[in-house]
Parts: structure tokens; sequence; C-alpha cells
């Protein structure tokens, strides 16, 4: 029986890649997706979603996006990444026909949460904002969340937030609603979190490139290394590697023991000058399923393998 998944990403390269990843896999029965506008510009994130869902047929999967606008902002340059993909070639002349009306985000979480027969995963490669919201509103929906498979934090490694009065413990994710964030680790609700201790072992490098590019026949595979490639340049090298960080956390529904876990008591901190940190507690009531380690060889052949599709 297929997998029933609700989507939120908040529309960078990495989030696109993810749903592409998504909608590669035949055991997952996506009900809809959420835009979270952290790293992206709203618009363009949706109209790339959009795009994507036509391209592998799925254009009736609903599409959503958020109102809520965080505490911390992505930085505007960091922000652009989806109006640069709707230009790619293998996008730039897909047509989408986009609805009068786009649902918000709480109403289309909340919609399928109560419509589902069974509990439901819950994707996040943004911020939480939007299922935190939700479940502020509708609390008795908490029960219908089986899982949330969050990309965020940083336990044991240092953060990737550097910016004015803070010390550089954070994760973008997490950082930018550290409210949000840990009310969601406060819901009880399982977490499983792939944070930048994991993330952090798998780089975007010329390797799985030149790999990816030997198989770019292949629809899904070339557009994936166009995504890939645009994301070279997007943040500057002497400041940072670009990471697999969301599409980590999204191959778990395919290979999930590709994993090792730790059960760890996180807790959130919300004040500056360590606003977003994930920290490790000796004991809590509260615990997260945390990827610490993964087989990165089989991590990559998998995206060779999903990849190796046509439209």
């Amino acid at each position: 029986m297929p997998q029933a998944l609700l989507f939120d990403h908040d529309g960078g390269v990495d989030d696109l890649l993810s749903l592409m990843l998504v909608l590669t896999m035949d055991h997952i029965d996506l009900k809809g997706v959420s835009i979270t506008p952290a790293d992206c510009i709203g618009d363009y994130a949706e109209e790339s979603t959009r795009k994507l869902l036509q391209l592998f047929s799925q254009s009736k999967v609903p599409v959503a996006r958020g109102n809520y606008h965080g505490i911390n902002a992505f930085p505007l340059e960091w922000r652009a990444g989806p109006m640069v993909v709707n230009a790619m070639p293998l996008m730039i002349n897909v047509e989408i026909a986009k609805p009068t009306e786009v649902l918000e985000s709480v109403e289309l979480l909340a919609q399928e949460l109560q419509k589902a027969e069974e509990s439901i995963a819950v994707l996040m490669t943004g911020p939480c904002s939007n299922l935190v919201r939700t479940l502020q509103r509708y609390p008795e929906l908490s029960t219908k969340v089986k899982e949330v498979i969050w990309m965020g934090g940083a336990v044991d490694t240092g953060g990737n937030v550097v910016t004015y009065n803070h010390n550089s413990t954070a994760e973008w994710n997490v950082f930018w609603d550290p409210i949000s964030s840990k009310r969601l680790f406060e819901s009880g609700i399982p977490i499983t979190l792939f944070p930048l201790d994991v993330t952090n072992s798998v780089p975007v490098n010329y390797s799985f490139l030149k790999d990816l590019a030997r198989i770019a026949d292949y629809d899904a595979a070339n557009l994936a290394g166009q995504f890939w490639a645009s994301t070279l340049n997007t943040i500057p090298a002497y400041e940072y590697t670009y990471y697999m960080w969301d599409i980590l956390a999204t191959s778990y529904l395919g290979i999930p023991d590709a994993f090792e876990f730790e059960e760890i008591p996180l807790k959130v901190a919300t004040q500056a000058p360590n606003a977003g940190q994930t920290i490790r507690l000796k004991e809590g009531e509260y615990k997260a399923k945390v990827a610490m380690k993964v087989d990165k060889d089989r991590f990559y052949q998998y995206l060779l393998q999903q990849f190796s599709i046509n439209f």
C-alpha cells in the first residue's frame, strides 16, 4: 500500500530536487505540497513546484503557500533560486494551469490531515512553521501525524547561520522561526531529524555531478544536473559548501536502512546569541530520532538510480 505523504518545502534548489526525488518514488502517495516563504520568493517557488508536478504527470496534487514570514529572514540573494530554475531549458516552456485562488498552507495541511483515514507522514525541508501553525489551530490533528521527517538543526556540530548578533550554532531552517521549532520539539509528535551532523557528509561534488552527467539522456537526470550546477556559485565557496541537505532527508523515504540513528532529547534556544540552536540534553521528556550517519555510497547510487527516468 502506498505511503501517504504531505511535503512542506521552502523553494530552494535543494527543496525542488527533493520534490523531484519524491515524484520518482512509486511507493509514495503525495497528498499535497505546501510552500514556506523562507529560502525562496513565493511566486517563483510555486511556479517551479507546479512545473515539476506537471513534468511528472502529477499536476492534480494540490499546492499551497504559507503567508507567515518567520522571524529571521534568509538572505535575499539566496531566495532567487527558483527564478533561475524556472528559466532552465527543461522548465521554461512547461505550461501550467495556475488556479485563480491558491490555498493557504494551513488550510491545505489541515484539509489533508482531516480527511486522512490513517496517520500520514509529513516531510519538511524548510522551516516547520506551517505545520506548527496548523496544529496550533487544529490541535486534534496531531494524532493524524504519523512522523515528521525534517531537515533541520545542528546537534553536535556547528551551525550554518553566519549573521550579526549570532554565535553560528544554529541551522537556518530552525533559525528562521526558532519559536515554532521549539514548539515542534515539545509537541510529542514523532520527529525523525536530519541535522547538519549527517548532511555535512554528503556535499555536492564534481564526482557525483560527472556520474549524473553520464546518464543525462534521462530527462530527470538531465534536469537534476542542471539544478545542482546552478548551486555551485549560489553560495561563495570561501563561506560554504553546498550540501545535499534536503535531498538527504528525502532519501530516507526510499532507503531508511541506509542511516544510523540516535534517540536524543533536544531543546531549541529562542534568544540571541544562539537563537535556533538545537541543544542536546542529558535527559528529557521528548526525544527526536536523529540521523547521525549515512551510507554515502548507497545514497549517491540511490539518487542515480531514481533519476534514471524520462518524463
